[in-house]
């Protein structure tokens, strides 16, 4: 089996009252499996990950920022997962943005995002703690909860 490694960056876009914005979608390989994930994606050739996640920004939800108003990544972490029948190992660095509100515009994202986000959501760490449905990363919660 040939896993693929892949770097990405992924945004916390945060509201005043500390709720995360979520994205809602699937694989197309899987059509009945749905979950919820941050913002973000794979970095393109030469992106830093700060380029990287300013420019997911602007495809998935509309907003668009410089990559130096995201700072630092506050986390970084690995995952392993299938997508679209190829297995990935993924090294990703979040980022923090807050935001007064933000009324999502899905009219940036490219092809594959537009088969495969359907819908997004502001959630807080007790809700997403609360919920059945699959949410990624599992350690979000927690991470929204230590943000200064």
């Amino acid at each position: 089996m040939t896993v693929v490694e892949r770097r990405a960056a992924r945004v916390l876009l945060v509201d005043p009252a500390g709720r995360a914005l979520l994205l809602y979608g699937g694989d197309p390989a899987r059509p009945d499996t749905f979950w919820w994930f941050t913002p973000g994606g794979g970095l393109d050739a030469g992106e830093t990950p700060a380029e990287a996640a300013a420019r997911e920004l602007f495809e998935e939800v509309g907003l668009r920022v410089s990559p130096s108003e995201l700072g630092e990544p506050v986390w970084n972490h690995v995952t392993s997962f299938t997508f679209d029948h190829t297995d990935y190992s993924q090294a990703q660095d979040f980022f923090v943005l807050r935001v007064p509100g933000w009324q999502v515009d899905f009219s940036g994202m490219d092809a594959e995002e537009q088969a495969t986000i359907t819908d997004h959501r502001w959630w807080s760490a007790d809700e997403i703690e609360a919920s059945s449905e699959a949410i990624y990363p599992v350690e979000l919660p927690a991470l929204l909860r230590r943000l200064p």
